[in-house]
């Protein structure tokens, strides 16, 4: 059954596999937004390591505008983090089946907001920066805390630098050659870990592939069809609650 799948990949109670695979959907779902965000701002917005660094360079140049560009972006990620926390706790206060679906809720309704008014509200500037990059920056935060949080900070979705670390770290383990049988703890892979390592990988880019096809062939508009599965997915939890 499709809903009892739905309950499944973001319901209250989780598992390795739930993680799993909520985990390759999301990461699929953050390249398509950071690859045709960009395209569509000319600013990838899912990785605070750039946007500081960016901050620290443009403070040197004394480019002081694009300095606070960079501090709204990070701090748009950083709120939409703080959103996450906030909605996942007090779900879990009231002991909610929708605890993790309401951040998930909120952002498919977000990025449909992206891809129906996003030329309207590329025109409208917060502190210098076009709002549609602060709301992505924001959506990208909220991602990243919602999987943050259910897979006990074992999973990311918005930015592959750790994820690429961890798989090179496997991969050399799958690698090593123990010379010493006998020994008493030879080098072994996580072999199950590579599997999701190497699948929000995968994810990550075949997402940033259509993504960045969707909005050269629809331009805003190819947000749509990931907005309303992510929200058609997340409905299933809230409308558990409601009927309770």
């Amino acid at each position: 059954m499709p809903t009892n799948y739905a309950r499944f990949l973001v319901g209250s109670h989780r598992t390795a596999a739930s993680n799993r695979q909520l985990g390759w959907f999301l990461a699929f779902v953050a390249g398509a937004i950071n690859a045709g965000g960009f395209l569509a701002v000319q600013q990838y917005t899912s990785h605070v390591t750039g946007m500081v660094s960016a901050v620290a360079d443009n403070l040197a140049l004394g480019q002081l505008g694009l300095v606070v560009d960079g501090i709204v972006a990070v701090l748009s990620f950083l709120l939409g983090a703080m959103c996450c926390a906030i909605l996942v706790n007090f779900a879990r206060r009231k002991a909610m089946a929708s605890e993790y679906a309401l951040p998930l809720l909120l952002e498919s309704v977000l990025i449909l907001c992206f891809g129906l008014l996003g030329a309207r509200l590329a025109s409208f500037e917060g502190l210098l920066l076009p709002f549609t990059v602060v709301l992505l920056c924001f959506i990208m935060g909220l991602q990243n805390a919602v999987v943050t949080k259910l897979s006990g900070a074992v999973i990311r979705t918005t930015h592959m630098t750790g994820i690429v670390t961890d798989l090179g770290i496997e991969l050399g383990k799958l690698l090593y050659w123990n010379a010493d049988c006998s020994a008493a703890n030879p080098v072994r892979a996580d072999r199950d870990r590579m599997k999701v390592l190497g699948g929000l990988f995968l994810a990550f880019l075949l997402g940033g592939i259509s993504g960045a096809f969707g909005f050269k062939a629809f331009g805003y508009g190819f947000t749509i069809p990931v907005a309303v599965l992510l929200a058609v997915v997340s409905l299933v939890p809230a409308w558990d609650d409601f009927r309770r």
